[in-house]
């Protein structure tokens, strides 16, 4: 018989429990605060310019027709907005769902959406129907963080292949992919952020998607799609989603946070019924449903055009502001050997890397002490191998404090060279 340990005997006492690690999962153990969740605290001091977090600019909102969406759906529809609602999400909203897909030139079926909270939650899900302990599945070198959370959360373990200015390269996929197979470690998934990646800013072409695609074929995997802004291209040519490429081969996962407004915590995953119907089960011990109050708000407010409104303003507030960062930092920082940054054609972020021996976690404090901030490159690699590059974000500081912000960053490199 089990000896009765000192904390069992504090339980039978009614005393309070003590801190103490090992009354956790294994799996509550491993997990990890956000990197960028933690950096930004550091950046609160408004004289902080911060190019850390991946946030919309609060102005590209729609206050007036959430305003009125709000009023009609409790004048309206009261009863069924404040009461549970079915965990695939709301039908009107599902087929509002696919009319945005179709319009992005990607054919969907509004009975294979689910309507999750966010696409965080879609990562989440994908994470917890795949995952055993030790399951690997492949990412890009760097990955966006929230992925790798998710991943690792559920004891995963995301295997990284190298990106270049065109995004996953399919050489170095398939060397992995002989790898690990080799191993006995074949990989779940295949996981990529195809347009403006976070962090790289990069696009992967339709050439070189159809080339994973075949791979993916010849191997038979699944490829999980993120897509959160591939709506806000600035220049360069459109691509064709992976879903519309190969439909019964990709699970794609969207949102609203950067294309309408994050408080919603809105967004959608479509692909396989076969996965849809898994992740319906999980949600529905996760949550029950995504709030139906909030659907039947966004329902409302894509009636009024706002989305694509919304959109148009977005791209040409965010594509000056991508262009006033790349053209400082072209001024300030092209006479630095070493120093490289890539030129997105959209989304919210580009990556910026070091000369060889400058270390971005080494100099973060620094940059703190400078009033500018932005995401050291570790964070997006699954090892934190990755010291020389930086995340920064042009989407949410202003035009005054991009300039500042470059400036005051360029002058730490300077200094440090």
């Amino acid at each position: 018989m089990r000896k009765p340990h000192a904390h069992d005997e504090q339980l039978l006492r009614g005393g309070p429990l003590v801190e103490r690690e090992e009354v956790f999962s294994s799996r509550a153990r491993g997990m990890k605060r956000s990197v960028i969740r933690e950096l930004l605290k550091l950046t609160a001091n408004p004289e902080v310019i911060s190019f850390a977090g991946g946030l919309p600019a609060p102005e590209t909102f729609p206050v007036d027709e959430v305003r009125e969406a709000v009023t009609k759906v409790l004048d309206e529809e009261p009863h069924k907005a404040l009461q549970y609602g079915p965990t695939e999400g709301d039908g009107r909203l599902r087929r509002d769902l696919a009319e945005v897909m179709e319009r992005d030139g990607t054919p969907a079926d509004p009975e294979r959406i689910l309507v999750t909270t966010a696409s965080q939650q879609g990562l989440d899900l994908v994470g917890k129907i795949f995952f055993d302990p030790g399951d690997t599945c492949i990412v890009g070198l760097p990955s966006y963080l929230g992925a790798l959370q998710a991943f690792k959360n559920y004891e995963g373990v995301p295997v990284g292949v190298p990106l270049d200015d065109h995004g996953m390269i399919p050489e170095e996929l398939v060397k992995t992919l002989d790898r690990l197979e080799g191993e006995g470690r074949r990989p779940k998934f295949i996981y990529l952020v195809p347009d403006f990646q976070n962090p790289a800013g990069v696009t992967i072409p339709v050439e070189r998607r159809r080339k994973i695609i075949s791979i993916a074929e010849e191997r038979d995997y699944l490829l999980i799609e993120d897509t959160p802004y591939r709506q806000l291209r600035y220049t360069g040519k459109h691509e064709p989603t992976f879903q519309s490429l190969a439909p019964e081969r990709v699970l794609s996962l969207y949102t609203f946070s950067k294309i309408l407004l994050p408080g919603f915590r809105l967004g959608w995953a479509y692909g396989p019924e076969w996965v849809i119907n898994k992740m319906v089960m999980s949600k529905q011990a996760v949550d029950l449903c995504t709030p139906p109050f909030t659907q039947a708000i966004t329902h409302r407010v894509l009636a009024t055009g706002a989305l694509w409104k919304g959109i148009e303003y977005n791209i040409k507030l965010y594509g000056g502001r991508r262009e006033l960062m790349l053209d400082l930092l072209d001024r300030h920082l092209s006479d630095v050997d070493g120093v490289k940054w890539t030129r997105p054609e959209g989304g919210l972020f580009l990556w910026l890397t070091l000369p060889e021996g400058m270390n971005s976690d080494d100099i973060f404090k620094d940059a703190i002490d400078h009033n500018v901030a932005y995401v050291p490159g570790s964070a997006f690699y699954p090892n934190a191998e990755d010291h020389q590059g930086m995340r920064l974000n042009f989407s949410y500081a202003s035009e005054e404090q991009i300039g500042e912000g470059v400036k005051r960053l360029s002058d730490l490199i300077h200094d440090l060279v």
